[in-house]
């Protein structure tokens, strides 16, 4: 590492001020930060003695991102061998393999085309490259469904970075969480290739060089049952349950995928590529919270919110059993958080530090009111199953209003102290 250091070193000043390569700065500042720590220090007081900065949060997020990145490639490889009766046959690291050389050109694509117009903004602005992106690029691929085509992987990125970020001043100004920004712009206007109510499996199509990789039987007919390899969500086969009876019973008899309580929570189950495992997502949770990277405020206010909003539903339940929400009202509270992308919303992408809440009774407002909401969604429009991501989108409009009344709240407070 001596030796690539004294390299770049070599040609730094070419990129610098005045240097016949200078409007490449950005560049070549970025891999220099990437690789190296960045050799700056403050020369006049005050000096914080910390070493968190804005490199090592991103990073601690991506590495509490590997969980769910590992998993998914796991769980993408079962369900494509479950639809041809392949599943008992091959090996885990077969079963890994196949979701990786799926779920790999998602993530490359995002990476590359969001990565471009961060350098292509930075270069203009004369600015840094942010690490932002870094997670932005990771996190935007897991809310997709595996079967998602390629070029609306690069569009969705290029809308959230350009029109959820730069054109608010970039990292740190933004009002929107990139990744969910990219996520709705996909699923609004390309809403037949997004998983909504059904969640999609990819099969062997026999146009693609990855189709056939690793299975034992390329050419096999897909088994009986499956209606194009789609199929009910969980969320979608409690709305649909008829009345007086258990929704609990309907997901475990579910035809499309074993849809139990432990099934969603390990996350064996059909849906968006890092959104199906909550038992990852707490890892994860864990993570970012011993770090002190992640808001375990946000994360409790989400699950409260939740938790207490299906509560007090679920006390309609007797009333009206011939309801069409009946399903929904008759359903446990605790299934809503290993259902969908709740567990993933609450712990990656509710906890953005740009775009939430700042105090910390803001953070238990902002996330309770997003557990509510979710809840509310879900209940009242099973069309739209995935409340989380319009409930977080529509909280971090409301974040800095949080805060506002919270400190203004907090000045009054101070000031009948101050005039006693």
């Amino acid at each position: 590492m001596k030796f690539l250091l004294k390299q770049i070193q070599k040609y730094d000043h070419l990129f610098q001020k005045g240097g016949k390569l200078e409007i490449l700065h950005p560049l070549w500042d970025a891999q220099n930060t990437f690789l190296f720590t960045p050799p700056d220090v403050t020369d006049t007081g005050p000096h914080v003695r910390d070493s968190i900065d804005l490199k090592r949060v991103m990073i601690m997020v991506v590495f509490a991102l590997i969980p769910v990145v590992l998993f998914s490639f796991y769980n993408t490889g079962y369900q494509m061998a479950r639809v041809y009766g392949e599943h008992t046959e091959l090996l885990w690291w077969q079963l890994f393999a196949n979701g990786a050389m799926v779920e790999l050109p998602i993530i490359l694509v995002s990476y590359a085309v969001g990565g471009l117009w961060e350098a292509l903004f930075s270069t203009i602005r004369g600015h840094k490259i942010s690490e932002g992106f870094l997670v932005t690029g990771i996190l935007f691929p897991l809310t997709l469904p595996p079967t998602i085509p390629l070029w609306q992987v690069a569009v969705g990125v290029s809308f959230g970075v350009v029109i959820g970020k730069e054109i608010f001043g970039g990292t740190g100004m933004n009002i929107l969480n990139p990744a969910l920004t990219a996520r709705v712009f996909l699923f609004f206007s390309f809403p037949i290739d997004i998983s909504g109510n059904k969640p999609w499996i990819r099969t062997i199509t026999g146009e693609s060089w990855l189709d056939g990789f690793l299975f034992h039987n390329s050419a096999l007919s897909p088994v009986a049952g499956y209606d194009t390899f789609s199929g009910a969500t969980a969320l979608l086969t409690v709305a649909n349950t008829p009345a007086a009876q258990s929704p609990v019973a309907q997901l475990a008899t579910n035809t499309f995928a074993q849809l139990d309580f432990w099934h969603l929570l390990v996350g064996l189950v059909p849906g968006s590529i890092g959104e199906t495992s909550a038992l990852m997502c707490l890892l994860g949770a864990v993570i970012l919270i011993g770090t002190g990277v992640g808001s375990w405020r946000i994360m409790a206010g989400c699950v409260v919110g939740a938790l207490g909003m299906a509560s007090f539903l679920t006390l309609f339940a007797p009333h009206d059993p011939t309801s069409s929400l009946s399903g929904f009202l008759a359903l446990p509270p605790y299934y809503h958080l290993v259902m969908g992308g709740f567990a993933f919303g609450a712990v990656y992408m509710a906890t953005d530090p740009v775009s939430a809440a700042a105090t910390e009774t803001g953070k238990w407002i902002y996330g309770i009111a997003i557990g509510v909401l979710t809840i509310l969604i879900r209940i009242w429009n099973p069309a739209y199953p995935e409340g989380m991501m319009l409930a977080i989108l529509f909280f971090n409009i409301f974040a800095p209003l949080i805060d506002h009344f919270v400190v203004r709240g907090n000045i009054k407070r101070r000031m009948a102290r101050a005039a006693r």
